[in-house]
């Protein structure tokens, strides 16, 4: 029997109702066959600090240890201020850190995003890619997904019910998982 691929996801929200873990909650739905999305909330984390790497938080050893044990990556963002959150950019420091203990290096990510805005988390995607590089990451290209106007695509409840989101999600998951097998 082939080994389920293990998908890593978390978002960069801390708010109860995130759009954003909504997401993560419809791709541990529609994670394909042979694969699974697991899930971690980075709520917890504390400010990063140079003066604390060597000597990480529980909740940092848990999330790097989550990262190490994952075979791909599935990060969801918001966009505040044209970027990234800080509290996601908190959590991919400390998960980086220290120099020469990357939990992200050479892991297949695919990055998607809603926002009750018209771009859907673009531009924050475009910065995320942007610490992937130097991260060491592999992003996945294709399919993009943004969801724009996500209060019309996500109940009250935290579930996406916009089926072209929801087949968007679909797409990705399968892509990454081929490009994780590509990479292997």
């Amino acid at each position: 029997m082939a080994e389920t691929i293990k998908i890593l996801g978390f978002a960069g929200s801390l708010r109860k109702g995130s759009y954003n873990k909504a997401l993560l909650r419809a791709a541990v739905e529609l994670a394909p066959k042979g694969s699974e999305v697991q899930t971690f909330d980075i709520e917890g984390i504390p400010p990063f600090s140079e003066d604390l790497e060597s000597e990480p938080a529980a909740k940092v050893k848990d999330f790097k240890a989550a990262i190490e044990a994952a075979d791909a990556l599935l990060i969801a963002t918001p966009e505040y201020n044209y970027s990234m959150p800080g509290v996601l950019k908190n959590a991919i420091d400390w998960a980086s850190r220290p120099y020469g203990d990357n939990s992200f290096a050479g892991k297949p990510v695919a990055i998607m995003g809603a926002s009750i805005g018209t771009l859907g988390t673009a531009r924050a995607q475009y910065h995320l890619r942007q610490s992937c590089v130097f991260l060491n990451m592999h992003p996945l290209n294709q399919p993009e997904v943004m969801v724009a106007s996500a209060q019309n695509k996500i109940d009250p409840a935290g579930r996406v019910t916009d089926e072209e989101t929801r087949k968007r999600i679909a797409e990705m998951l399968a892509a990454l998982v081929a490009w994780m097998r590509q990479l292997r």
